[in-house]
């Protein structure tokens, strides 16, 4: 289906979810509307008392959560209108879905490929535990080593320093270095990678593997990914670095390849109950860590953008895509020479609200990009998480952007990043729906 067709599917059934409240509904279709505003208000406003509260309080807000919803169930029904809510949510739930779909590019701008020799000693290293054992369940180590690589298979028994056999893998000639395992192992390898100026390879064997989804890499089957070291090409991709302390050493940094995290999920993670009860730890440490009476108070500044106290900060390499809420989805380039930056500074119940009901957008959420990014506290050390490891580093701390610094070969044949739907923009559909409508009509006349 076509942009123009989709864009009038849109309008279509954001008509129809209107008229089936108005015909069935009639004046009430008004209270209706209210009624469900005034639940979501309610919901959101319990679950911010929720995490921000305990004892007598925390068990209220969660009732609070429980009886919000179910009471706007309860009311539609008695009024013998839940089926006309039901019918007109999912229009409206389509006419959303088709709107964000008809304002995605065609086009969309792709990281530029080249084609490379292959490599003649590739080394990888794969981590056995990594993704509930993707390595032996996918047979990568014997795959590997038959078309030629060098394969360590990390010890679960002890811990390993992944960084040091990448270098001694180096000096002994390898050509190529290559990570079965997740992201923050990933990242240890790639910093020597981009030192040397040799290829990384990432074969898609962790949990939730980011970076292979931004490569546009196989994350259902990772020995896919070994077809980089028959049939590939190269990428040029960013590096994000962390530099702490003052005055900053610029030779040495921490290198990411996702995203940097400080305030509340950092401080979380940090906690030595955390591994044992993470459901339990978050439910104690927030309160406190929300509410400023815990954890260390950061200062932010990233380009035009300057915080003060903001409960969460995350710092991404390359800036994941505006039609994403939770800044967790997918970056659509990894090569724009700029870091994305998300800080979350929610005061109240009802900055909790807004963030709801305008999907992810309010005033207790601010996004910006920079080349750098400096997050500073009182304290001579703040937790970081850095692609999903527990760090303490000195302040300030000097988020940094290497553009270009990594070499990434990946197969020739891959799946690719899947274009992102970006925010709802009823103007920009409608124009979409009615221009290109006139011009194809304006064509067919000539």
């Amino acid at each position: 289906m076509s942009r123009r067709w989709t864009a009038r599917l849109a309008l279509a059934a954001g008509a129809a979810a209107l008229l089936v409240l108005v015909v069935f509904a009639g004046l009430g279709s008004l209270v209706l509307m209210g009624v469900g505003w005034a639940g979501l208000a309610l919901t959101a406003a319990g679950g911010w008392w929720m995490l921000t509260h305990t004892g007598w309080i925390r068990v209220l807000a969660t009732l609070l959560v429980v009886a919000a919803p179910l009471g706007v169930l309860l009311l539609y029904a008695a009024a013998g209108l839940l089926w006309v809510v039901l019918v007109s949510l999912g229009l409206w739930a389509l006419a959303v879905s088709a709107g964000r779909a008809a304002l995605v590019e065609d086009t969309s701008p792709s990281m530029p490929e080249r084609s490379v020799s292959r490599a003649e000693r590739p080394f990888l290293i794969m981590n056995p535990l990594s993704g509930g054992g993707k390595v032996e369940k996918f047979r990568l180590t014997e795959r590997a080593r038959a078309l030629g690589a060098e394969v360590v298979v990390l010890d679960p028994a002890r811990r390993q320093d992944v960084a040091e056999l990448a270098r001694r893998a180096v000096q002994s000639g390898a050509d190529l270095l290559g990570v079965a395992g997740g992201d923050g192992t990933q990242a240890s390898v790639a910093a020597v990678a981009a030192e040397h100026d040799i290829p990384f390879m990432v074969i898609s064997a962790g949990t939730r593997n980011h970076f292979a989804m931004d490569l546009g890499l196989d994350r259902q089957d990772p020995s896919r990914c070994l077809e980089a070291l028959t049939d590939g090409v190269e990428l040029r991709v960013d590096l994000g670095c962390l530099h702490a302390g003052d005055p900053v050493d610029r030779s040495t940094g921490q290198v990411f390849i996702n995203n940097a995290s400080f305030g509340v999920y950092a401080e979380v993670v940090q906690s030595p109950a955390y591994r044992d009860d993470k459901a339990r730890t978050i439910l104690e440490m927030l309160p406190d860590l929300l509410t400023h009476h815990s954890g260390t108070r950061l200062s932010v500044r990233a380009g035009s953008l300057t915080m003060d106290g903001p409960q969460a900060v995350l710092v991404s390499n390359n800036p994941y895509e505006r039609g994403d809420s939770a800044g967790l989805g997918r970056r659509e380039r990894l090569d724009s020479g700029e870091l994305g930056v998300l800080c979350v500074d929610v005061g109240n119940a009802a900055e909790a609200t807004e963030l709801l009901l305008r999907g992810g957008q309010g005033r207790g959420l601010s996004a910006a990009t920079a080349r750098e990014v400096v997050v500073d506290a009182q304290a001579p050390l703040i937790p970081v998480g850095v692609d999903g490891e527990a760090l303490m580093l000195p302040t300030p701390v000097r988020c940094r952007l290497a553009a270009g610094a990594l070499r990434v070969r990946v197969p020739r044949h891959r799946p690719g990043v899947p274009h992102g739907a970006p925010p709802m923009d009823w103007r920009r559909v409608r124009r979409l729906a009615l221009t290109m409508g006139r011009v194809a009509a304006g064509r067919g006349a000539t």
